[in-house]
């Protein structure tokens, strides 16, 4: 009989339950609780403040732009344009402008940016590149292509790769194969940042708000009419993007809106791009959603989404209640909206895409 090389342990002594008994005594110091207007103004200017320094946003040095088209082709139904600028500087962010074929040379529409999540190659799966085998099988499963759908909607697109993601991956010593071209390299990203005071969740928002900076420039795109939509990690980029820059008129998060101790903290697997120190003492996902108030926010949930957690729908329903809250107290009742539909963690879009053409009013 083969001897083993390792040490059955028939029970381990785990930290799990004394954390979840921490966060019961730490968590959502500064939740939202507003009860009057000025309360409102006054809590949501704080948390403002508060969320920007932990996640290193505070740190990130502004720069020129110096846009740089590299790619201009037609496809069906609407043209592609590869564009590089710059956030930071020598950091580049690249990303493909989707824009309708019927655009005529006066005219403008709504922008709308569209985030990518885990496991689609960055931006290659929301602008629809089915030339790249992995990628058309992500956006089969996904529905992953929303940026397209979009496009042909008649909105202006702008499809970016996040940092660590697509054209952006960190260098990783197990090499650069089909799985970490899907995936990305956010755990590497996080353990250079973290150090440095800095997150990979304060450098997408950042990105983010220097490509609204760029997006005001562009003669196609109607003024203050930009969106924000996105699914999984594009959930995460959209919900804090629209909580921390005002000028995000509309926002669509999907696959992405649960209260933090089912879906992160008992389930530390999830990706490091989540994770943002002392995040959790301060606020729940709820608070961030209610930051975007009063502008219209529509959130996306699958009933059979496992990011839910062990109480499934209901850990979703309960942050978006803390940010209907917001909204009721706001006289805006209207202008959120939860999304919850049969399937999975896959972008849904039935109501989103509606939604958006209705706020930006396209």
């Amino acid at each position: 009989m083969a001897k083993s090389t390792t040490l059955h342990i028939d029970r381990y002594f785990t930290t799990l339950n004394y954390l979840c008994r921490r966060f019961d005594v730490v968590a959502r110091q500064t939740g939202f609780q507003a009860r009057t207007l000025e309360e409102w103004e006054i809590w949501r200017r704080q948390l403002k403040a508060k969320l920007s320094e932990l996640t290193g946003l505070t740190t990130m040095i502004p720069c020129p732009l110096n846009p740089k088209v590299t790619e201009n082709i037609e496809l069906e139904g609407y043209r592609r344009e590869r564009v590089e600028i710059q956030t930071e500087p020598d950091v580049v962010l690249p990303f493909y402008v989707l824009l309708p074929l019927d655009l005529h040379p006066e005219e403008t529409r709504p922008a709308v940016i569209a985030g990518h999540g885990h496991s689609g190659g960055g931006k290659f799966a929301i602008a629809g590149r089915r030339d790249i085998l992995a990628v058309t099988e992500r956006i089969n499963e996904a529905n992953y292509d929303y940026g397209v759908q979009m496009v042909r909607e008649g909105f202006v697109v702008f499809c970016p790769d996040a940092r660590g993601f697509g054209e952006r991956r960190e260098k990783s010593k197990q090499g650069d194969d089909e799985f970490r071209f899907l995936r990305g390299s956010c755990e590497i990203l996080n353990h250079m940042a973290i150090p440095l005071g800095q997150t990979v969740t304060g450098m997408w928002v950042w990105d983010w708000m220097r490509l609204i900076d760029y997006i005001l420039t562009r003669p196609e795109c109607r003024g203050r009419k930009i969106g924000c939509a996105g699914l999984s990690g594009g959930g995460l980029q959209t919900l804090w993007t629209a909580a921390l820059d005002e000028r995000v008129a509309c926002a669509v998060t999907s696959g992405y809106f649960y209260g933090v101790k089912d879906s992160l903290l008992k389930m530390p697997d999830n990706c490091s791009c989540n994770y943002v120190p002392h995040l959790w003492e301060v606020a729940d996902m709820g608070d961030i959603g209610a930051m975007i108030a009063p502008r219209p926010f529509l959130i996306e949930t699958g009933t059979q989404d496992g990011l839910n957690g062990e109480r499934g729908i209901a850990n979703a329903v309960e942050q978006v209640n803390i940010a209907r809250e917001a909204y009721r107290l706001l006289g805006a009742e209207d202008r959120i909206y939860h999304d919850i539909f049969e399937g999975k963690h896959a972008w849904h879009g039935c109501k989103a895409i509606p939604w958006l053409k209705r706020w930006l009013e396209l």
